[in-house]
């Protein structure tokens, strides 16, 4: 029975909130620290904040202004033509002329995957999330045990996120995904993923397996992050079939996923390989077979200079927040810890980079005849390899901690290495470590554009 008093919401007044200012100071630095360097989500905070201290139509006002300064942005047009970049990636082309326009897929009714370590669980639980049966294959019992157990636990906790939702995760069925030490289960299925770790004799000799059991439609897939694919194809009987799909470390996190193409891949194969991206919800670049394709041919420079940095008087964390703070999720040696750094390690001793260095006082230490720097395989030989063992470019709590902590011993053996090679320390602006890195990654881009390894900008985007 009461009469209706204006409705209308921007004619209220505002309430006063207690301690509004300083949730406001709080709300400001988390937003700062999930923003890494977006003007975005910091403008947005802005158009709150005056709307809980101006009336109405000043509030609105200023939410124009705001606006009005993103639409104009070059991060405005940086993030469109990146939405366009990605969905420009699912067209491919080869320099041989086959396209996705002509080159229809196979389906995948079941796959596999050899080898659990981190790379193989990672794919193993892409693959059951995107509900494809598969059989995980493992050299002995001891480690397929080992891997089973981390597999199901990462599928537990892919389950709990998805719970709810309309898709459930059915990973104790055996006719979804199998655990086996026995390569005569191989034989019917229409795609197999190698991950085992990154030694060209051992992926040979099971390329040489697989040609021989699989049928003969059946593609053959490596995920190496570097080793050439046309020597892992001379393996087989059917090098047509052979492709390297790279997957990113955590496999079943990264969004990327480099499909490499060798001399006889055929145009099937690769459009395959493209669709199981979309299957797994990735994104799927095509790209042309060079040492370390794209993703870690462009990483090499930009790590590279980093480190270079690193004997010329800078430090690691100031070197990695120059990059956070510039919008990467990771600066380049909280990466290599990520990653280990043995990893590399093992690819520059293949290269036969690494060895005894040039005598103390040399000012150039150069390999190859080129610039390089040993501080990467001298933490190798003090076994700092990284979370995995505790320590590397920075201390963590345990072997296989998250949590990264400047290391006083690194920046006391920094101090001398740059004494014994009798290399002058200077301060090094944010500038200088910005421009050293991503220039040298972006030369490295147009290299690989200019002999046609990508087939266009967008895909090394």
């Amino acid at each position: 029975g009461q009469p209706l008093g204006p409705r209308r919401l921007s004619l209220k007044p505002i309430p006063k909130v207690p301690n509004m200012e300083a949730f406001l100071r709080e709300a400001l630095v988390k937003v700062k620290k999930q923003a890494r360097g977006c003007l975005a989500p910091e403008l947005c905070f802005q158009a709150v904040q005056a709307a809980t201290e101006r009336p109405f139509a000043e509030g609105v006002r200023r939410e124009r202004e705001l606006f009005r300064v993103l639409l104009t942005s070059g991060q405005a047009q940086a993030l469109q033509y990146a939405f366009f970049a990605e969905r420009a990636a699912h067209r491919w082309a080869t320099p041989t002329g086959a396209s996705w326009s002509s080159a229809a897929p196979q389906p995948v009714r079941k796959a596999a995957v050899i080898g659990l370590g981190t790379m193989g669980r990672g794919i193993v639980t892409s693959l059951v999330k995107a509900n494809i049966p598969l059989v995980a294959l493992e050299q002995d019992l001891e480690y397929l045990n080992k891997g089973r157990k981390a597999v199901m636990l990462l599928l537990e906790r892919e389950a709990m996120k998805m719970e709810g939702g309309a898709q459930t995760l059915d990973f104790h069925d055996p006719a979804h995904l199998q655990f086996t030490v026995d390569f005569d289960l191989l034989r019917d299925v229409d795609l197999v993923i190698e991950a085992v770790f990154e030694n060209m004799a051992l992926k040979k000799e099971i390329f040489h397996k697989l040609s021989k059991i699989c049928k003969p439609g059946a593609l053959l897939c490596t995920n190496t992050s570097a080793l050439n694919i046309d020597e892992i194809a001379s393996a087989t009987s059917r090098p047509q079939q052979v492709i390297g799909t790279h997957f990113f470390s955590p496999a079943h996190v990264m969004r990327l996923l480099e499909i490499i193409y060798g001399h006889h891949t055929s145009p099937t194969a690769i459009a395959t390989a493209m669709q199981l991206a979309k299957a797994l919800k990735k994104v799927g670049v095509v790209v042309g077979n060079c040492f370390g394709f794209v993703g870690n041919r462009m990483m090499f420079p930009y790590v590279q200079q980093a480190v270079f940095l690193l004997e010329e008087g800078s430090r690691p964390e100031a070197v990695d927040q120059v990059f956070e703070d510039f919008g990467f999720k990771i600066g380049p040696f909280r990466m290599s810890d990520l990653a280990g750094l043995d990893v590399g390690w093992r690819s520059r001793k293949d290269q036969g980079l690494t060895g005894p260095s040039l005598p103390a006082g040399t000012p150039a230490r150069q390999r190859h005849g080129q610039r390089y720097s040993p501080l990467p395989d001298l933490l190798c030989e003090q076994g700092r390899f990284g979370q995995k063992t505790g320590k590397g470019w920075y201390l963590y709590e345990k072997a296989g901690g998250r949590t990264a902590t400047p290391d006083p011993w690194l920046h006391n053996f920094l101090s001398q290495y740059r004494d014994t090679h009798r290399i002058k320390t200077r301060f090094i602006d944010q500038e200088e470590i910005l421009e050293r890195c991503l220039f040298s990654l972006i030369n490295e881009g147009f290299a690989i554009l200019a002999e046609g390894i990508a087939s266009g900008p967008e895909h090394l985007d």
